[in-house]
């Protein structure tokens, strides 16, 4: 993994992209996988995973590091092949038992982490390697454009390099795009960015792969990242897909336990069930379904938990504070639990340290789970 300061260039040419609505269009292509395996000894990378990418949608393969995302880029792209099961494209097979189609015959772009340009190249040639098929000034008009697009024209001349983290990135990018190719494959493309310059180049990332419709499929560790860029989220775990579904769906729906904690810090504590509800230290909360057992556990997101108004709330002494803005993260400790719990509180409502008060906590980021932690309530 690259790891890129901040240069003054970067902060600088961070927004200097080119014109809007420039990029050319695509034929958004269709990529399913059916029930793809991959095994590396006896480590399975990947085991009977089944999704499909839509045409024109942007998803995101989330997930820690090994747990199978890269692998199945790697298959997406022709770079490896499944043990079993089928990739489509298109409705064709492309890897599988009864086929394998080479990489570069596959309408696919690979965008790598990083972000692998030719230092002997200047960065037109690095743009234009791929249209290798075209006259040479056909290619490198193509290749100027979208370095055009990317706010880099003045430095077609120039070597990798001399271009900061940001500019390379962005390089990185015109090259997979000129192809345009149907599915564009992204494996942590912003992970070697400052988290300043990431957030910039992301939003015009996302912007530019509107603009070339192209479908695309983009791996990151990187909860924040997969929600402010994906139309859907795959979230994988020990190679198997956990969950699918909108940015939404997964936030507010995690399936288990190890989801609900993957998207966010959570307080967790013990509640008995009785019935439809758990009765825990900090009140009673829905417990929709059937009852599997007199135990459950239940998670608290930091920001459910807020001042209370008025009189109707539970008293918790402040034991800690920790000023981060416009938000305190406050430790509290409430009666009939061992171990404070974590507050995410607005600065304007944020009591002091030691200071007791009135608190409440908001269902919505309340979920029950088995005791187990796997399986939800």
């Amino acid at each position: 993994m690259r790891s890129a300061e901040p240069s003054p260039r970067d902060q600088t040419e961070s927004r200097r992209w080119g014109p809007r609505g420039t990029a050319g269009a695509t034929f958004a292509g269709h990529l399913a996988f059916e029930n793809v395996s991959r095994r590396f000894g006896k480590t399975a990378a990947v085991e009977d995973v089944s999704f499909t990418l839509r045409p024109g949608e942007i998803a995101c393969l989330l997930g820690p590091s090994g747990c199978g995302k890269t692998t199945l880029l790697r298959i997406a792209a022709g770079i490896d092949k499944p043990d079993s099961g089928r990739l489509l494209f298109d409705g064709q097979e492309v890897a599988g038992p009864s086929r394998f189609v080479p990489p570069e015959k596959r309408n696919i772009g690979l965008m790598f982490q990083d972000f692998a340009l030719f230092p002997h190249l200047s960065i037109i040639d690095n743009v234009a390697f791929g249209l290798n098929a075209l006259p040479k000034q056909e290619a490198r008009a193509i290749a100027l454009h979208a370095l055009e697009r990317v706010g880099l024209a003045h430095y077609a001349g120039s070597y990798p390099h001399s271009l900061s983290g940001g500019e390379q990135q962005r390089v990185a990018l015109a090259r997979a795009l000129v192809p345009r190719p149907q599915v564009l494959l992204m494996d942590e493309p912003f992970s070697g960015l400052d988290q300043r310059l990431r957030e910039s180049v992301r939003a015009e990332t996302l912007t530019l792969l509107r603009e070339t419709r192209a479908s695309c499929l983009l791996v990151t560790h990187d909860p924040v990242e997969a929600m402010g860029l994906a139309d859907r989220i795959f979230l994988m775990r020990q190679g198997r897909l956990i969950q699918s579904g909108t940015p939404e769906d997964l936030y507010r729906r995690p399936v288990d336990a190890p989801a609900a904690r993957f998207f966010s810090d959570t307080d967790e504590i013990s509640g008995e069930v009785k019935g439809n509800i758990v009765v825990t230290a900090l009140g009673a909360f829905p417990c929709p379904g059937r009852q599997r057992g007199p135990k459950a556990l239940v998670l608290i997101r930091p920001q459910g938990i807020r001042r209370a108004q008025g009189s109707d709330g539970m008293e918790g002494l402040v034991t800690e504070t920790r000023f981060q803005g416009d938000d305190v993260k406050c430790s509290i400790l409430f009666k009939g639990l061992e171990e404070p719990l974590t507050a995410l509180l607005h600065s304007s409502a944020a009591p002091q340290r030691g200071e007791t008060a009135l608190f409440r906590v908001d269902p919505e980021h309340v979920f029950v789970f088995e005791t187990t932690g796997l399986q939800p309530i």
